[in-house]
């Protein structure tokens, strides 16, 4: 037959409980020797009654698993105060940036000719040498703009004069071809107007056109004479 579990909780009759007590408390100094010599551990057990008469157990020195306690609970308590691994690296890295941009503000200041004091001779050498060298580089980038400049302004000259030249040997073919004026001025500013049309630019050309007078062929004038009837 299955023994009864008995329900933790106080229990109210004097006499039974200081049965139980002492029965319960030989078990759990026992079990406390048990588990110090089987698996070499250091045990202390502390236990008061509710009279408050002291039992204790004690696998080696009571006072010196007393200082290990007390000095295990000691460290605990500072690892607790202590901030995560995470957060010391981050702070680590927040003091690093803020120094590393506190330097190159300082740099800067001294590129731009200020915060100077304290700085050796050496110092001022090595940043001259810096503006130097910075110079230069301004400079050659400067004149590298103003030769693409150059360049480019030539091509469109040399565009310019092609184009000015093409008018003038269509003008002369019109010429050459005895077109009248009025009837050569009107191609020759379509042609102007075409090529403005495709983007080229016709402002360069200023030739006046004249031509010479159309021939007179006598082909509608005639002296005609007559004699007076007698």
């Amino acid at each position: 037959m299955a023994r009864e579990k008995i329900k933790i909780k106080k229990i109210v009759n004097i006499t039974a409980r200081q049965v139980t007590f002492s029965k319960r408390r030989r078990g759990l100094l026992k079990k406390a020797e048990e588990l110090a010599v089987l698996c070499d551990a250091d045990v202390a057990l502390v236990i008061f009654s509710a009279t408050g008469k002291l039992f204790e157990y004690a696998s080696s020195s009571m006072q010196e698993l007393l200082g290990k306690y007390k000095l295990h609970a000691t460290n605990n308590a500072d690892k607790a105060n202590e901030p995560s691994l995470d957060l010391q690296l981050l702070e680590t890295d927040e003091i690093r940036m803020g120094r590393e941009v506190l330097e190159k503000n300082r740099e800067l200041s001294q590129l731009r000719g200020e915060d100077l004091h304290g700085l050796s001779l050496e110092e001022l050498q090595r940043l001259e040498s810096m503006l130097e060298g910075g110079l230069h580089r301004v400079l050659e980038t400067k004149d590298e703009r103003i030769a693409n400049e150059i360049a480019s302004l030539q091509q469109k000259g040399f565009q310019l004069m092609e184009e000015n030249k093409l008018l003038k040997q269509q003008m002369m073919t019109l010429i050459s071809k005895g077109k009248r004026p009025r009837t050569m001025a009107t191609e020759l500013d379509n042609l102007i107007t075409n090529h403005e049309d495709q983007g080229q630019s016709s402002e360069s050309v200023t030739t006046n056109v004249s031509g010479p007078p159309p021939e007179d062929d006598c082909s509608d004038t005639a002296l005609k004479l007559a004699l007076p009837f007698n």
